[in-house]
C-alpha cells in the first residue's frame, strides 16, 4: 500500500494537481505546530521548506498549521524584514493559511517592538508564552514537529 501512495504523490507533482487530493485523503485533517527556536539561517529555511512540504503532501485545506517561534527563533520574522527570499516565502505561507505566532516573553525580554522589527506581525500573532503555546497546542491535539 505505501507503494502505491508513494507512487501517487510522486506522480501528483508531476502530473499536477488532481492525484494530489488522492494524497490529502490519504494524509487526512491534521493540526500541526513547529517549534522555531534557532537563529541559524540556514535552519529557518529549511523549516520553512518543511511547512512547504507538507502542505503540498496534504493540501492546505487539511491542516492547521502554527508555527511558535520563541528567543532566537523570532529572528526568522526579523530577517524576513532584510531578505527577500524569507520574506516571499513567509508571505507564501501565510497565503496557504499558516499561523506564525510569536513570544511575547521574548519581545520583552529582547526589547523587540514586533510592529517595526518583524516582517508582517500583528498583535493578534503575539502569545503570552511561546514554550506555554506550544503545549497548549499539543493538548488541543497539534502534533509538534521541530525541524
Amino acid at each position: 500500500m505505501k507503494k502505491y501512495v508513494a507512487f501517487f504523490v510522486a506522480a501528483a507533482f508531476l502530473l499536477g494537481s488532481p492525484l494530489l487530493a488522492v494524497a490529502g485523503e490519504y494524509y487526512g485533517k491534521q493540526k500541526v505546530v513547529y517549534h522555531v527556536n534557532y537563529d541559524d539561517p540556514k535552519q529557518q529555511a529549511a523549516a520553512m521548506r518543511n511547512i512547504q512540504n507538507h502542505i503540498n503532501a496534504v493540501g492546505a485545506e487539511n491542516l492547521d498549521l502554527r508555527v511558535v517561534m520563541h528567543g532566537a527563533g523570532v529572528s526568522l520574522l526579523k530577517r524576513a524584514n532584510d531578505d527577500p527570499d524569507f520574506q516571499s516565502k513567509v508571505i507564501n505561507l501565510k497565503a496557504q493559511h499558516v499561523g506564525f505566532k510569536v513570544c511575547n516573553n521574548t519581545l520583552v525580554g529582547k526589547k523587540i517592538d514586533y510592529e517595526s522589527d518583524l516582517f508582517d506581525v500583528s498583535k493578534a500573532d503575539i502569545v503570552p508564552s511561546g514554550v506555554a503555546e506550544l503545549a497548549k497546542l499539543q493538548a488541543e491535539g497539534f502534533v509538534y514537529i521541530k525541524p
